[in-house]
Order: C-alpha cells, then structure tokens, then sequence
C-alpha cells in the first residue's frame, strides 16, 4: 500500500512539473546565482511544455503493479485508496508544492554548476584615455584617438582649463560681487536687553559634523536689570567651570541636536532655566564658597607707572638738554676737547725711522725654507 502511494506521488509529480530543455552556453568567469525560482527565458527557446492533464480514468493512471494490487481490494478499501490518491495528487499540484520543488531543482542546479570546472576568461582592461578621464563609462569610452598634431597637449589643456577657471572668478568679481554692497547693513550695537551673543560655524555649503555647534557667551554683569548682586553671585556658582573671572564671561556650547536652531533654542532655555534658579531665594548657596581652581591666571606685565612720560619730567629732560649743551661750547672755547685727527699725525711724526730695505730683508729670510723651520723650533 506504502508503495502504491509513493508511486502516485512521483505520477503526480511528473504530470505536474516539467523542466523544459535549457540554452547551452559558454563558460562565463563567474557563475551567477539565481536570486528567484522562476526559469529564465531565452529568445530562441522553444514554448513553454504544457503541464500535462491527470488522466480522467482512475484505473489508467495506475502503475501494472499498483492495478494488481487495486483489483485485490475490496470495495470500501479501493474507496480509500481513490481518496487518498485524490489528495496526494491535489497536494502536489498545489502553487506552494510547485514553487518548493522548482527551488530545490534551481539550487541543485546551482550547486552541479559551481562543482563543475569554470574555464578561465582573460577580460582585457581598456586603459581610460584623457577625454574619457572623470566620466562615469570611462571602460566604455576606450581609448584617446591617435594624436596626428592637430591639437594641443595635455599639459596645453590643463593650462586652458586654468585660465578659463580665473577668467569665471573674474567675472565673478566684476559683475556679481558689487551688487553685494545692496544687501549690506550698517552695524547695530546690541541693545542691553539683549545680552546673550551666539556664535556659529559654517564650511560654506560643505557638509561638517561641527556645523551644527552653537557656543553661547553673556556676561552676568549685563543681567543687572533682572538680578541682584547675590543673585548673580548665585548664578556664577551654578554655572560653575564656564564661567572666566578674568573677563566675567560665562561660556556654553550645545552640539547634540542635528541643527543650529535647535542648539541655539536648547542654550536659551538653559539660560532661561538658570536666571529662575538664581531667583530662587530659598537657597541662595551663601555656604558654597566660589571656587576659581579651574582659570589659570595669568600675570600680564604693565609698563610702570614711574616710567611714563609726564610734563614735569619733559621739562627736566629739556633742561639737561641746554646744560650739556653750554657745557660742551665752553669746553670747545677753551681747548679742552680733544681732536683725534690732529692727536693721529702727533704720534706718527714722534714715531722713529726705520730702514726699509733691512725690513725687506728679514722678511725674505723669514719666508725660505730654513726660515720656516727656525721658526717652528722658536715656536715650540
């Protein structure tokens, strides 16, 4: 009975799925895995095989074997024979048995092509010629001409496309820049009820993870409208390390939300938070000392007091000016200055005269061999 089955099912099978006969073609260098079950269809291949139709007679589709064995059954037993045949066929005609097995013929497939032997393709690699260089079918575009001196070089082109960039920002400068002064303002000083200055960073169109930092500045000082002195002494012990005593600046940067305006937003509701906080006067921290570990100070030195010019020490200057003056003419008035030039001729007309010609002498003497070397023995 297991046996009459198994063969129904295989009959089921075969009437159900055919494999139609595939293009043979050549050996590629990679073997490409199907990403469906579906069949690939070719042009020149021939229709689709139509399934075949189970036959109408029962008693036709029966193996020999299996119709002996169906005429030895009684009759409530050939009824559960038919039945069960009836859903094994319904079962293997059904779209999900039909997409299962064409998978499973697809991947044996597969697997017999990539064990078989792939045969090795040398696929020449076209070199990219100069007017195909940036473009995006550079292999495509194949090779540059052959130069018949009808054109310039490389060099010669890339000297043209340089000159052709300065004459763009050129015309940049003479037309396009000018009418910039239309949009200029005149610069406004911010006003006191506006103390918070922001800054921004910009890469001029380019996208940067730094650009959307905001750092926030404000001096407490210029929140003497809203706080009271304790109240700001309040405010620079919340703020902590942002805060700079040597400019009474408090300084705040925000980067965690993706835009500008969001960080910008988020610093002014945490200012906003911490003037109400200062307010508070339930606990005004009065036993929290201020701690300033955090500035490094720095001694600038200042040009002394002492030093600078005054009127009372411009006329003093003046005055030893004119003294040493007078003094200088009343020592030249009596010959007490002393004249290098006649003081250069007095010694040289004291000097004694020596004779020339013994002193030529001595020279050439000390100038010969034996010369040198009694003057190397002295000399040791």
């Amino acid at each position: 009975m297991a046996t009459s089955l198994n063969r129904l099912g295989y009959s089921a099978l075969r009437s159900t799925y055919r494999v139609r006969p595939r293009k043979t073609t050549q050996p590629t260098l990679f073997s490409p895995r199907p990403f469906h079950t579906s069949f690939t269809r070719y042009d020149d291949a021939p229709p689709d095989i139509p399934k075949s139709a189970p036959p109408t007679d029962f008693m036709a589709s029966l193996h020999p074997d299996d119709r002996t064995l169906y005429d030895s059954l009684s009759p409530p037993e050939r009824e559960d024979f038919e039945r069960t045949a009836q859903m094994l066929s319904e079962h293997m005609s059904s779209p999900r048995v039909e997409s299962k097995l064409a998978a499973a013929v697809s991947n044996a497939a597969y697997e017999l092509a990539s064990e078989a032997p792939q045969a090795h393709v040398n696929v020449p690699i076209i070199k990219p010629g100069l007017m195909a260089m940036g473009e995006m079918d550079e292999q495509e575009s194949g090779e540059d001409e052959e130069f018949e001196g009808d054109d310039m070089t490389s060099l010669a082109h890339g000297d043209l496309e340089q000159h052709r960039e300065i004459r763009e920002y050129a015309r940049i400068a003479a037309w396009e820049m000018p009418l910039l002064s239309k949009l200029a303002k005149p610069f406004v000083p911010p006003a006191e009820d506006a103390p918070l200055r922001f800054r921004y960073t910009t890469y001029m169109g380019e996208t940067h993870p730094a650009s959307k930092k905001v750092v926030l500045e404000f001096c407490p000082s210029d929140l003497s409208s809203q706080l009271t002195p304790q109240q700001r002494l309040k405010l620079i012990k919340l703020v902590g390390v942002r805060y700079n005593p040597q400019k009474d600046l408090v300084k705040m940067s925000s980067e965690m939300f993706e835009s500008q305006a969001q960080n910008k937003r988020y610093l002014g509701d945490l200012v906003d938070v911490l003037i109400a906080e200062a307010k508070n006067e339930e606990d005004m921290f009065e036993d929290v000392p201020v701690d300033f570990r955090h500035v490094k100070w720095k001694n600038k030195p200042r040009f002394p007091e002492e030093w600078k010019m005054t009127a009372q020490k411009r006329d003093q200057l003046e005055a030893d000016r004119v003294r040493r003056s007078l003094a200088e003419r009343e020592r030249m008035e009596n010959g007490m200055l002393v004249d290098g030039m006649k003081t250069i001729e007095a010694a040289i007309r004291a000097a004694p005269v020596v004779d020339d010609s013994k002193v030529l002498l001595d020279a050439q003497w000390w100038k010969g061999a034996k010369g040198k070397g009694r003057l190397k023995r002295g000399l040791r």
